[in-house]
């Protein structure tokens, strides 16, 4: 266990914390005390209709969420709808390797799949909130294989679901390429089998991280147009340095492990030996399917591909240069198509 003054309320809050006990998971481990930090937005009905629960992303925590997707006048307005912003475990927020007390941290911590944090966050708002059902279910990138995981597992309770930027099964190429993140990580001689004192001794990993990041997150139109000097960058390497490595270096290695570790083997067709077809139709809620158009993570064709398998589900890509990390919300234009598909689906009856 080790301080990282990155991972508090100052950089990420207001948000609480909630335990939610021991949670067995499903490689074998036991997270003990698992905690989940969360942070909420408006107001619950009486009738607790107006439920949205929005998971977090690779790297992301709820104040991210907030700043980009929620405020007044978007689709997510805290006026009309009670919001749960939960942190996937690993975030650095929740139950993470960096703040599990020995031996049960660092490198020791267990391997966790996207389904423990879905169990997870069903207890969380099924026990500290009441909630009986979910007006909505969106989430970008690993927050969309959350998503897909809740409408698959706990299909009687998701009334609409918006995986943005994910799928429900992740890819042989995608697997690849994330392994390479990891890879940067753990050969850096600092790792020390993840039992380092600090990210700082991980310098060159997490520069190695965030440099792939970069040649993956945004696509080549991104850097042909110009698109980093538009966000006040001067070069190439200004782009990489004071963004990329910046936004990185303070994170904690490890935690970015335990979250490139569950993305990597994200799928829905656990639920039914593999079938993916047959998971994807245990769906009822109305879903809008939203990839990133430029992404190359989760490319619009894999979306597709899966959006014609889910009954009563749109196809709504999302146009813009900007890569997978449009989800950062630099392209206003790409956040202006987000709500209107979003808000189209709120209003959509179910």
């Amino acid at each position: 266990m080790i301080e990282n003054s990155y991972y508090g309320q100052e950089l990420h809050g207001p948000y609480e914390v909630h335990d939610i006990g021991d949670l067995a998971l499903e490689e074998g481990g036991t997270i003990r005390k698992c905690r989940l930090a969360y942070a909420t937005f408006g107001k619950l009905d009486p009738d607790g209709g107006n439920a949205i629960l929005v998971p977090t992303w690779y790297s992301g925590t709820n104040k991210i969420i907030e700043q980009v997707f929620i405020g007044p006048g978007r689709a997510l307005d805290p006026g009309k709808y009670f919001i749960v912003v939960v942190n996937q475990i690993g975030s650095g927020l929740s139950s993470s390797p960096h703040n599990t007390p020995a031996p049960a941290g660092m490198g020791n911590f267990p391997r966790v799949r996207i389904g423990d944090d879905v169990r997870a966050q069903h207890k969380l708002v099924t026990e500290k909130f009441g909630l009986k059902s979910l007006a909505l279910v969106v989430g970008g990138s690993m927050g969309a294989q959350q998503t897909y995981e809740w409408a698959v597992r706990y299909p009687e309770m998701v009334k609409r679901a918006a995986p943005l930027a994910g799928t429900a099964k992740n890819t042989v190429h995608d697997f690849l390429f994330t392994e390479t993140l990891v890879d940067a990580i753990t050969s850096d001689p600092g790792f020390k089998g993840g039992f380092y004192a600090s990210p700082a001794e991980v310098r060159e990993g997490l520069l190695r991280h965030a440099k792939m990041w970069a040649v993956m997150g945004w696509s080549t139109e991104f850097f042909q147009r110009n698109r980093h000097k538009a966000l006040g960058f001067s070069s190439l390497d200004d782009f990489i340095i004071n963004f990329m490595y910046t936004y990185f270096a303070p994170m904690d290695p490890n935690d970015l492990l335990c979250m490139a570790w569950k993305w990597q083997r994200g799928d829905v067709s656990r639920h039914t030996g593999g079938d993916l077809r047959e998971a994807l139709r245990r769906i009822s809620a109305k879903t809008f399917v939203m990839p990133m158009s430029s992404d190359m993570f989760f490319r619009p064709a894999d979306c597709e591909a899966e959006w014609r398998l889910i009954p009563n589900a749109e196809f709504r890509p999302i146009e813009t240069i900007d890569g997978h990390l449009a989800l950062f919300g630099a392209d206003r234009d790409a956040l202006g198509q987000i709500d209107k598909h979003l808000g189209d689906l709120l209003a959509s009856k179910v």
